[in-house]
């Protein structure tokens, strides 16, 4: 019998929009406290109007009730970049949302196994990045990888890849590291799915299932473009209405984030030096040129915010 996910209050690091809506499904339907933190106070801002007008969407369609969405809120509560990380030690699990960058997310983990509880569980929401590497580096300084200690720190780290829009989609892809162990595993999985997810699972390989699918056939699409087999407007269109998928690889590649695409598709070159993954000329040089799409205002289509 599978256990309970024992989650008696979460933490979040990264007020972007994968971090906030984490935060919001956690409060409105697992129904736990949430500490968000983000180094960035206008962020943190941000973060939680979206997380209001999304409840007052819900009200104003009938999902959820006016009580309903003010408790949701109010179990919402910022940790401010002058506590930083320390704030979240009262959590029984952390999840980490920000960039694609391994250095970073490789700070972080350290960052949490020297300040927070050693029973908490540290989950990232990667959606490529080597679970295993992240884990290694959740071992406090001096420890050995093989002792006691050092493998008990890396083995409470597991992948959480929730997907955007958090609120609406209704997967979460569970990857264990080498080192994470069945109960880090049955508790994760256990609070996606009170938070109302479907949970599948994945070995800790570059992309993972969703993303080692996903990016070659958005990067088939942007070379496509390249070489000028068709426009921008027709390989969507065919897409949409051929294969009936919801929208075409170049409006979901803005929607996901040029530079986010990139990072992932470099990642999973770099992983496996298999050429089928090498990002194409163009999508590097539009991130060259801070065209990142739906976020900042231009990509393959332009934006109005």
């Amino acid at each position: 019998m599978s256990i309970a996910h024992g989650i008696r209050r979460l933490g979040v690091l990264g007020a972007g929009q994968m971090g906030t809506g984490i935060a919001l499904v956690s409060a409105l339907r697992a129904k736990v406290p949430v500490l968000l933190h983000d180094r960035s106070s206008e962020q943190v801002t941000k973060g939680l109007s979206l997380v209001e007008k999304l409840l007052a969407k819900d009200v104003s369609k009938g999902r959820i009730t006016s009580e309903e969405a003010k408790e949701a809120r109010d179990r919402i509560s910022v940790v401010g970049s002058e506590v930083g990380i320390k704030g979240l030690r009262d959590a029984d699990m952390v999840i980490e949302a920000v960039s694609e960058s391994l250095p970073l997310k490789q700070s972080i983990f350290a960052s949490f196994a020297a300040e927070l509880k050693p029973e908490a569980i540290l989950a990232t929401n990667t959606s490529s990045i080597s679970i295993t590497k992240i884990a290694a580096s959740a071992i406090p300084h001096g420890l050995n990888a093989t002792s006691e200690e050092g493998k008990k720190s890396a083995s409470r780290v597991v992948g959480l890849h929730f997907f955007n829009p958090v609120p609406v989609m209704k997967l979460v892809e569970l990857i264990s590291a080498l080192q994470t162990s069945q109960e880090t595993l049955d508790r994760a999985r256990n609070f996606a799915v009170a938070c109302g997810k479907e949970v599948t699972t994945s070995k800790d390989v570059p992309g993972f299932v969703s993303n080692a699918l996903l990016m070659p056939f958005i990067n088939e699409a942007i070379m496509c473009l390249e070489k000028g087999t068709a426009t921008r407007e027709d390989i969507d269109t065919t897409l949409r209405l051929g294969m009936n998928h919801p929208m075409g690889p170049l409006q979901l590649a803005d929607f996901i984030g040029l530079d986010t695409c990139l990072a992932i598709q470099q990642t999973l070159y770099e992983g496996t030096r298999d050429s089928k993954y090498r990002p194409s000329i163009l999508l590097e040089r539009m991130v060259d040129a801070q065209w990142y799409g739906r976020k900042n205002g231009k990509g393959f289509y332009e934006y109005t915010n």
